[in-house]
């Protein structure tokens, strides 16, 4: 029971909930959605936390999650870009396993948030492509020619696990409701703002409303939750710069995953923390 509410915390982690109910909607959605990505989701967090306990890393950090999150992530990406066969399975447990080794390095520099994910998933996705030629599933071009922003909000928060699915997304925003109040309402600011200024920075109509455009921003939001105005400002001005950092590396022809978000978040933390230090200096 214990190593099931580890992994439901995992899950949840993806959002920054360690809440095993969170977990378990977040979940719920994802089968909703694809039972592979759901088999996906599962898998990749098990090895993932497997692998941290076979490396004896800190328990309490295995309990909360925080090794499960990334392999998740990982574990879906394989699976939404690859079809399924001995390759990408095996694919999807190194990765996992490799997102484990990847965390604990990281969270001796830096939060590591999903930055993991971001470059075991990379190495991962380009190996299979260009070393076993594995060709990209194809995906259906979607359509619409007006912005639909319920649509795009609620993709949005689907997306930050690879789901384009409006009731997954709904899912997906219970799931942090149930958790933390304040991180939901910033979540849905972060959808529904992040999408206008995808629109607003002249992204395709079907691009927003797939909810491409919020699913960063969603991230930068929740991970910069706070309950002061500057953390309002702090909040705003990671949406938009997250927004435009995805255009920016999108037209590389980079699959950007949650980089945007890593990133940006990133220099918003480290300009927190010197604001901070020259606050206790004055």
């Amino acid at each position: 029971m214990r190593f099931i509410q580890t992994v439901l915390r995992g899950i949840g982690q993806v959002m920054f909930q360690n809440n095993i109910y969170s977990g378990t909607l977040f979940l719920g959605g994802i089968f909703y959605n694809s039972w592979l990505l759901g088999l996906a989701a599962l898998l990749g967090t098990i090895v993932s936390t497997i692998s941290a306990q076979i490396l004896r890393y800190p328990k309490e950090d295995i309990q909360n999650g925080l090794y499960g999150f990334n392999g998740a992530l990982t574990g879906i990406a394989v699976l939404c870009f690859f079809e399924v066969n001995l390759i990408t399975i095996l694919a999807m447990v190194a990765g996992a396993s490799l997102s484990t080794l990847a965390m604990n390095w990281l969270k001796r520099i830096i939060p590591p948030f999903t930055a993991p994910f971001v470059m075991v998933t990379w190495v991962v996705i380009y190996s299979l492509l260009f070393i076993f030629k594995l060709p990209l599933l194809s995906s259906s071009e979607p359509t619409g020619n007006v912005i639909n922003i319920l649509a795009a909000s609620s993709n949005s928060f689907g997306q930050v696990m690879l789901q384009e699915n409006i009731i997954t997304g709904l899912f997906f925003l219970l799931a942090i409701l149930v958790n933390n109040r304040l991180m939901a309402i910033y979540a849905v600011y972060a959808a529904v703002l992040g999408s206008l200024a995808g629109w607003l920075f002249s992204e395709p109509f079907p691009t927003v409303n797939a909810g491409l455009m919020g699913y960063n921003a969603i991230l930068c939001a929740i991970a910069l939750t706070g309950k002061s105005w500057r953390d309002f400002l702090w909040i705003t001005t990671a949406i938009i710069l997250s927004t435009l950092l995805n255009i920016g590396l999108g037209m590389t022809g980079l699959i950007t995953l949650t980089a945007p978000f890593v990133l940006v978040t990133w220099v918003i933390w480290n300009l927190k923390q010197f604001f901070l230090a020259e606050k206790r200096l004055a």
